[in-house]
């Protein structure tokens, strides 16, 4: 902070006649100051002393200031008081975000494929990669991408960015935290997430620095219209997306498609020998290279999962070969042919699951499958290692472990979890780069819905618990300022939500879309929170009816989320409609007694351990231990324990603030029954205390004493 001035002195006492000299400033000189230092040109000496004072300024110079926090001043000055706040860090180029996949293991240039996607390049500003496979992926669009974007990298390209744009909501999200990290419009950013999305954009038009966008696995078109960068007005921007859509709209905006095939023969025959060169196999290479390249129809998933499982079994491609023939008859409910319009798909969840029967024969043995299955229902985008660390998955596969060669199941720990992690990373059945970050562990969408194909239905229950309690603890560990992570668990949250359907509201696992609600309204994504929240109140008044508690919070939550997106009429409709079911919400604990039916004692009592069972098992902040202690308060209070009940409801609100935030609908509500109480309280205390003056008050002179 910088001060100068001219102090004025002290009015003079009352009663003492003091003349005030006139100030007078005339033709004074221009003030020019540049790069944050200051000018002054005029008068500087004392203003009058007092109030009478007369100022006379004529023809003062120009007052020119430039550079941040720069002052000038042409004229007479009492006094200037200049701040500047405190120099951010210098930003330092070049900047690289998201997680840029690592290059596979003999990585095939594809020299044709590259000159069709620059030659496409010429005359666009944008360059859409678009897969032939319509349902499926594996044919190495996101390799593609990824070696544009390790290429800029090393050509020193200011700005290379990579989304994963399978979410519009993480574009959106991402796009803001990149507008932060360059500084776009710095004044305008953090009015909303869509806002500084937008002000990137903006940046990324009007920027002199070449920068490079990776928007992977688009795969909602229409809704990512608006999100699309614009031209780079100095031409030294670049888009490349990839997705599996074929919609004429990703053709509009000056964008050219290129549709990207499997490999070439040669390109198969090549990549074979490079992987297993590589593996220091090359002795699997043999005649038959050739022929099983053209049996996995070329595709490269297909020939990754078949040089992993060479290279761990030392079983050379004719053998191979034929091990992959004998398995087709039985894999054909692996992946419907309606869904292969390519011809490919058998032969892939074939190779898939020659793989998987290796991997689960290796140490630690009995995980492979188990794990696969539980990664099968999470987003094949990635999700945090972390998960893995989790005693939910710690249990799960404890129980779900096959037994070993002698009939003994072995006690799973963390470390074995992680082995089958890189088990499966070996084999190529997934992928695990702590570089990811909260994306470390991925899953091909197509390897995993062949996975949940072919899991036995009594399954499904224990691997959807499973993915619900470690998505759970991840949540509750997450804070809400944490937008990537919050992000990437959203995804993970909607991918179990696709798979699980109904039973994911049987294993308790609504509580997950209740945070998402709450975590799109935190991220500032009010407009993609009000769809999103009416599918969600839909749902719950369908599965658990209309009055039931979590169908009302929900719909506060909707009343919320619409008012912040400016659909205030919406909002108060739904909180209209709920408010004769208030009180009888907090009034009933959904798995507690009736009051009516077991008496008021027996009720507080049983809801006490209820209580105590939660608090110690969710935690004391967790929405359903409130909502318990919240309606234990109002059972002290019908049967008349006021201070009791005021005391614990004083004690919810808090965790009301800290869980749902102060300005929620369902914080508001407890917060107005507190007020209500406290003041019926004081009532009630006054009430008995002026009765009691008015016993023990003392006889008035005059009265008659009997």
């Amino acid at each position: 902070m910088r001060r100068f001035w001219v102090r004025r002195p002290p009015r003079a006492q009352a009663g003492t006649e003091q003349t005030a000299p006139p100030v007078s400033v005339s033709d004074s000189g221009d003030a020019v100051a540049t790069g944050g230092g200051d000018a002054l040109s005029g008068s500087r000496g004392p203003s009058p002393q007092t109030d009478g004072g007369a100022v006379r300024v004529e023809r003062s110079g120009d007052a020119i200031a430039s550079a941040a926090h720069a002052v000038a001043i042409s004229g007479h000055v009492s006094q200037v008081l200049v701040s500047a706040p405190p120099p951010r860090q210098p930003l330092h180029w070049p900047v690289r975000l998201g997680s840029v996949p690592v290059l596979a293991s003999a990585f095939q240039d594809r020299s044709a494929v590259r000159d069709r996607i620059d030659q496409a390049r010429a005359g666009h500003t944008t360059v859409v990669l678009a897969q032939v496979l319509s349902g499926g992926g594996g044919v190495g669009k996101t390799q593609l991408a990824a070696a544009y974007a390790h290429q800029a990298l090393e050509d020193g390209i200011d700005l290379v960015v990579w989304v994963d744009a399978s979410d519009i909501e993480q574009v959106i999200a991402r796009y803001a935290h990149a507008a932060h990290v360059v500084e776009a419009a710095e004044h305008l950013l953090g009015k909303s997430a869509e806002s500084d999305a937008g002000l990137f954009l903006q940046w990324l038009a009007t920027t002199r620095r070449p920068w490079l966008l990776i928007l992977d696995d688009l795969t909602d078109p229409e809704a990512m219209q608006k999100w699309w960068p614009p031209s780079s007005a100095f031409g030294c921007g670049r888009i490349v997306a990839t997705t599996r859509r074929h919609d004429a709209v990703l053709s509009g905006g000056g964008r050219a498609v290129v549709d990207i095939d499997t490999y070439s023969a040669e390109e198969a025959e090549a990549y074979l020998h490079e992987r297993l060169d590589s593996a220091h196999a090359a002795h699997l290479m043999d005649s038959q290279a050739g022929e099983l390249a053209a049996a996995l129809g070329y595709l490269p998933l297909a020939l990754s999962h078949a040089a992993a499982y060479m290279v761990n079994e030392d079983v050379p491609c004719a053998d191979y070969l034929h091990r992959f023939n004998d398995s087709t008859a039985r894999l054909d409910d692996l992946l419907p042919r309606a869904a292969d319009t390519e011809g490919y798909g058998r032969q892939v969840a074939a190779a898939l699951l020659l793989s998987l029967d290796v991997a689960q024969a290796s140490e630690p043995v009995g995980l492979a499958v188990p794990v696969m299955r539980l990664a099968a229902v999470l987003d094949p985008a990635g999700h945090p290692r972390s998960l893995w660390a989790s005693d939910a998955v710690t249990r799960y596969l404890n129980t779900r472990r096959t037994p070993l060669l002698n009939g003994v199941t072995a006690a799973v720990d963390p470390d074995q979890v992680r082995a089958a992690l890189r088990l499966l990373h070996r084999y190529g059945l997934l992928t695990d780069h702590a570089q990811a970050g909260s994306r470390a562990v991925r899953l091909h969408a197509l390897t995993a819905r062949a996975v949940r194909e072919c899991t036995p239905d009594a399954t499904v229950p224990a691997v959807v618990k499973t993915a619900v309690d470690s998505l759970r603890e991840l949540c509750d560990e997450a804070s809400w300022f944490d937008r990537e992570t919050t992000a990437v668990l959203r995804t993970n949250i909607d991918s179990v939500d696709a798979c699980a359907g109904d039973l994911l509201w049987t294993v308790e696992g609504h509580y997950l879309l209740r945070w998402t609600l709450r975590s799109l309204i935190s991220a500032g994504l009010a407009t993609a929170a009000v769809p999103y929240g009416q599918r969600l109140t839909g749902l719950s008044e369908q599965l658990l009816g209309r009055t039931h508690p979590m169908t009302l919070i929900t719909r506060r939550d909707l009343a919320w989320a619409s008012f912040l997106a400016r659909r205030h009429k919406d909002a108060f409709t739904l909180l209209q409609e709920d408010f004769p079911h208030q009180d009888a919400r907090l009034a009933r604990e959904r798995q507690g007694p009736s009051p009516a039916a077991n008496g008021r004692v027996h009720a507080v009592a049983l809801l006490e351990d209820t209580a105590a069972v939660r608090a110690r098992l969710l935690g004391p902040e967790d929405p359903a231990t409130l909502e318990c202690h919240v309606n234990l308060a109002v059972l002290y209070w019908s049967r008349g324990d006021r201070s009791t009940a005021t005391a614990l409801l004083e004690q919810s609100l808090v965790g009301c603030q800290v869980t749902f935030g102060a300005h929620h609908p369902y914080t508001t509500s407890v917060n107005d029954r507190l007020s209500l109480w406290r003041e019926q309280h004081k009532r009630h205390w006054w009430n008995r205390t002026s009765s009691r003056l008015h016993l023990i008050r003392p006889a008035r002179t005059g009265d008659s004493v009997t």
